[in-house]
């Protein structure tokens, strides 16, 4: 059977670091245990087993963490890891918090210190002001 070509793929900065220091401990590049985690993650994934359902139930808030297995927790953590993880990769903080009537500063490409205000508006800050 013929492998599937590689497809470009962007991963967090984090995750290829953990996978480089990861992969030197087992023998892989930073790319095979990505692989390696994918396929591992996709396993555990898809098993529709009664831990599995408990897991679920739990994370959408049907069932007690407390009535979890020690193992059925250390899965549902990671869920709930990952999760946050999508989420603040995924969030505009500036956009949201101007939503909010809140102004904002942040670095520009060029290393400036720039105020973005609510209304959409922006200015670059120097040090005389």
């Amino acid at each position: 059977m013929a492998e599937a070509a590689d497809r470009v793929t962007r991963f967090a900065a984090d995750l290829v670091d953990s996978a480089a220091a990861e992969g030197a401990r087992q023998s892989r590049s930073a790319k095979q245990q990505l692989d390696h985690w994918a396929r591992v993650g996709r396993a555990v994934s898809s098993r529709h087993s009664a831990a599995r359902r408990r897991v679920e139930a739990a994370l959408a808030g049907e069932l007690e963490l407390t009535r979890l297995s020690a193992e059925e927790g250390v899965v549902f953590n990671a869920e709930i890891s990952a999760a946050i993880q999508e989420s603040l990769a995924d969030t505009d903080y500036g956009r949201v918090l101007a939503q909010r009537g809140i102004t904002t500063v942040a670095l520009n490409e060029d290393g400036e210190i720039v105020e973005r205000r609510p209304d959409g508006s922006s200015v670059v800050l120097t040090a005389d002001g």
